[in-house]
């Protein structure tokens, strides 16, 4: 016989394995938590922004003009600020084990569309040190960006500080948490469903069709009021009912018989 899968079984196997569930649910936020508080280094971001814009040299040029062309110019100034050229210099100005790969890895530059600004943000497990790197690599993209394209139009607009209270932008331990709860969940299911499996226990007439192939054709339930019998445990009474049985044998030797030879 096909088994066909059935939704309401499969939520009754669901509901008598919750317990289980529901701890390996908790286990998994438990354990993410303490990974995230005690096992991942805090991480901080500090942000500076640049300003892009070009000195007007023909007063009879158009304004929205320069605009677009110092628009234009932040895409070419994205991929500038992360060279070798700009990150190596900083590395040297402040004396940083990283390599250039490691520090680019660490920086991040945007800008809005139509904007004239780029955001330089730098993560770092220090907070004084991912202000300095941001502070230090705009000012060393706005002094060599003179002798690279001939432009003096980079001014930096806001450097980065120290804020008074830092907060780490990673790890998030509540983000991590909810991944760790729904990771826990669908593991407890699944478990709760393997162990529904795993379980032979024949528990219904349609397991036995299954297994034998056979169709069952009746079933013998229990009677209401029908008396069960118990296996007597007490001592004193085992020895009283074998008391009274011997008493039976002897007196029956005793009784003289009827109707019998002489």
């Amino acid at each position: 016989m096909e088994s066909t899968f059935n939704v309401k079984e499969f939520l009754i196997a669901l509901r008598k394995r919750l317990p289980l569930i529901i701890i390996v649910t908790l286990l998994f936020v438990a354990l993410s938590g303490i990974v995230s508080y005690t096992m991942m280094k805090p991480i901080y971001q500090a942000s500076t922004q640049i300003l892009v814009n070009q000195k007007i040299t023909n007063p009879l040029q158009s304004n929205d003009l320069n605009i677009d062309a110092n628009i234009q110019l932040v895409e070419t100034y994205n991929i500038i600020i992360k060279s070798p050229a700009i990150l190596s210099e900083v590395i040297e100005e402040l004396e940083l084990k990283e390599s250039v790969s490691d520090l680019d890895k660490s920086i991040t530059v945007s800008s809005e569309e139509n904007a004239q600004i780029l955001t330089l943000e730098v993560e770092d497990a220090s907070m004084e040190r991912a202000v300095l790197i941001a502070n230090t690599t705009a000012s060393v993209f706005q002094a060599k960006i003179k002798s690279l394209m001939n432009v003096d139009n980079v001014n930096i607009l806001a450097p980065a500080i120290v804020p008074v209270d830092p907060k780490p932008v990673k790890p998030d331990p509540l983000f991590n948490m909810a991944i760790g709860a729904i990771i826990g969940f669908m593991l407890g299911t699944g478990l709760a469903i393997l162990v529904d499996q795993m379980n032979t226990t024949i528990r219904k007439e349609e397991d036995i069709e299954e297994i034998t192939g056979l169709q069952v054709l009746g079933i013998v339930s229990n009677v209401p009021g029908s008396k069960k019998y118990t296996r007597t445990t007490n001592i004193n009474e085992k020895k009283e009912l074998i008391a009274d049985v011997d008493a039976e044998k002897i007196k029956g030797v005793s009784n003289p018989k009827i109707g019998g030879s002489y």
